[in-house]
């Protein structure tokens, strides 16, 4: 399955980057505003990058500064989703100073957070790149930012795994507790969900993983079992009903994702791309 990273329209990102921008400028930029008289002067600023990396975030970057001055140009010299290196030349912004300095700090966040995340994302993905089993990632996210770091995991190389709680059900140790086994929590939950939302069942034993088979989940959840478990399990799920698609899960690393891949699993999940991701330092100078 292909995924193509799309940000959502503007009548959604403005008001998120409309309350960022307030949040920095407050009730004015003291020192912009007492050097330059709005939209008095034109200039030209560089990003720059300061080291290798996966760029993400330059159209948010775009939106930033024309919601402060509609008549800056901002040229992407890289594309969304490129490699660039240490001292490369990323983009090159034109217009008004005043919007070109107060939007700076928004608008490097964005990139630098964003372009972190791909980064170490396209790190994951390329280790398992030449198997079947697909990086999805998690709703571990910052709250505010969920949207566009999931964009940045796709950018990276990664398919989104649900949005929110409204996507696709997903039942996980807690549910099952709460219903008092998965073969409960399956047979309450279907006869409540519309079509054609899915149910995935998180598994922890090769017991759980029969339970959820003989109810017909469409998606199960190997979750922090051992590798030989989760072979035996992978095999188990594939003679009993091939449709089912498996996911693995839990403490999934750079050192263990190709093991994890190799035991025939359709799809890995992992929080650690966006969790343990470090900004992408990046820097804007005025020509």
């Amino acid at each position: 399955m292909s995924f193509s990273p799309v940000l959502p329209p503007s009548i959604v990102l403005d008001p998120l980057l409309r309350a960022w921008l307030l949040e920095d400028i407050g009730r004015g930029d003291c020192t912009t505003n007492s050097l330059l008289s709005p939209d008095s002067t034109t200039g030209t600023a560089l990003w720059i990058a300061k080291a290798p990396g996966i760029i993400a975030g330059l159209t948010l970057a775009t939106r930033v500064f024309q919601l402060l001055n509609e008549k800056v140009s901002f040229v992407a010299v890289a594309a969304e989703g490129a490699k660039c290196e240490p001292g490369q030349v990323i983009a090159e912004i034109n217009g008004s100073l005043d919007a070109l300095l107060m939007g700076e700090r928004v608008a490097l966040n964005l990139a630098m957070r964003l372009s972190g995340i791909a980064t170490l994302t396209y790190i994951y993905v390329e280790q398992i790149a030449d198997l079947p089993a697909q990086l999805v990632d998690t709703r571990k996210t910052t709250p505010g930012l969920r949207i566009l770091e999931k964009y940045a995991t796709a950018l990276g190389g990664a398919t989104n795994h649900r949005m929110g709680l409204d996507d696709a059900v997903m039942i996980k140790d807690n549910h099952i507790a709460a219903a008092g086994g998965i073969g409960e929590a399956i047979t309450r939950i279907r006869s409540q969900i519309p079509y054609p939302l899915t149910i995935e069942v998180e598994t922890e034993s090769l017991k759980q993983v029969k339970e959820a088979l003989q109810h017909k989940a469409d998606i199960i959840m190997l979750d922090n079992m051992p590798l030989d478990m989760m072979c035996e399990a992978v095999q188990l799920i594939r003679q009993q009903d091939n449709r089912v698609k498996i996911e693995a899960s839990g403490n999934v690393t750079l050192e263990t994702i190709r093991a994890v891949a190799e035991t025939g699993v359709d799809y890995i999940s992992s929080s650690a791309p966006i969790t343990q991701s470090r900004w992408l330092d990046l820097s804007m100078r005025i020509k």
